[in-house]
């Protein structure tokens, strides 16, 4: 926890949240608005000015910028509030990619990138989005693959490559793009305005409020200057893990609270409903699945928040956060499988939101590293750290 806020005030903030999700943020919904970005966008302005109103705003800014100066432990609370509706994380500024894009530019941007980027992805002013990964035969879960080449021209480079997946870049004012130059991966930013850089599409996918959605995009001969460049050349899959950390358990953290919300859905349906002479909450299949969602809820929660709390103490969290993203994602999934399956055929409809967050929080086990990848990862670290022991 904070060492500068009591308990009595982060449990106000927290109260706070909830009632503004509750009240504001999830009346507000419209599963009609699936896939609408312009929609989309419109509700989730309209949210971010009240929710600054009644001083929630991004939790890890500092205060002294506007921010909240919330710990990661902190935010473990703070941002499984926001994640109970699917647009709260974007009205509370702790949406991905923007979070984590504002994470690894706050350690590595120049003062110049700062004022130029930074400053204004805070405010909200820009938006941005992170384009590394690339079709087939590029760069997916090998960053090896990575084909996105970055060619010196004078002083400055040219970028030319293939990306999609670019999560946001619909909607984005400018580029983290991962390139290949002579001294190794390297992150450039780019203006989306730049003639070089061509969104060709947002690529259809299954999850319905993503803002800006996941675009395809082409580098063309793209012209970036000397002060594109992003720390140190050569460094792009350093920075990569460093970005990755936070954002996997920024992830967790808000699909904690949309998981959790699924169940509460389902537990006051089967609650009321009658089958067999008996409300479905009587049965003991239902109750099993209900006892399972919440193991699964609390194991989650509790993994969350060790690997927070060790990102608090500055240790590295590579493995932990690995360990925690798998789990988490895989969680929740059989959380919200579950919520489905209890309320039957009104789950799959979209009277209510469950087939909605369902279809949301199946990408996460994609997202941030495919759980395959994650645990052949966490396996060979298991064998090194035994060879050395």
């Amino acid at each position: 926890m904070s060492l500068t806020r009591s308990h009595e005030d982060f449990a106000a903030l927290i109260q706070n949240a909830r009632e503004f999700i509750d009240n504001e943020a999830i009346p507000r919904e419209d599963l009609r608005a699936a896939h609408d970005g312009a929609a989309m966008e419109q509700v989730t302005r309209l949210l971010r000015d009240m929710a600054v109103e009644r001083g929630l705003t991004s939790p890890r800014r500092a205060v002294a910028d506007g921010g909240l100066g919330l710990s990661w432990e902190e935010c473990c609370t703070y941002l499984e509030v926001a994640g109970r509706s699917y647009l709260g994380p974007g009205a509370l500024q702790c949406a991905a990619p923007g979070q984590p894009d504002i994470a690894a530019l706050d350690q590595l941007a120049s003062p110049a990138q700062r004022q130029r980027y930074l400053e204004p992805l805070i405010r909200g002013d820009l938006r941005s989005t992170f384009a590394m990964t690339e079709p087939t035969p590029g760069v997916g879960s090998d960053p090896r693959m990575l084909s996105t080449r970055a060619t010196r021209s004078g002083d400055g480079w040219v970028l030319n490559g293939h990306k999609w997946f670019a999560s946001a870049a619909g909607r984005a004012d400018f580029a983290i793009v991962v390139a290949r130059s002579d001294a190794g991966v390297t992150w450039f930013l780019v203006d989306t305005s730049n003639p070089g850089f061509q969104v060709v599409r947002d690529v259809p996918s299954m999850d319905p409020f993503d803002f800006g959605g996941h675009a395809e995009i082409k580098l063309v001969n793209c012209a970036v200057g000397p002060e594109s460049l992003v720390g140190e050349e050569g460094k792009g899959l350093e920075y990569a893990q460093l970005r990755l950390e936070g954002a996997r358990l920024f992830h967790c953290m808000r699909l904690v609270g949309l998981s959790s919300r699924a169940m509460d859905v389902a537990q006051d349906y089967v609650a009321q409903r009658e089958s067999h002479g008996a409300r479905l909450s009587e049965h003991q299949m239902v109750q099993a699945m209900v006892a399972n969602a919440h193991i699964d809820l609390y194991a989650s929660r509790l993994m969350t928040l060790d690997t927070a709390r060790r990102l608090d103490r500055g240790e590295s969290i590579r493995h932990e956060s690995s360990m925690t993203k798998v789990f988490v994602s895989e969680a929740v999934n059989r959380v919200a499988d579950s919520a489905v399956q209890m309320t039957g055929a009104l789950g799959i409809s979209e009277d209510v939101p469950l087939s909605m967050i369902l279809r949301t929080l199946r990408p996460f086990r994609i997202y941030d590293g495919a759980s395959e990848v994650h645990r052949a990862a966490i396996a060979k670290r298991a064998f090194r750290h035994r060879l050395h022991a």
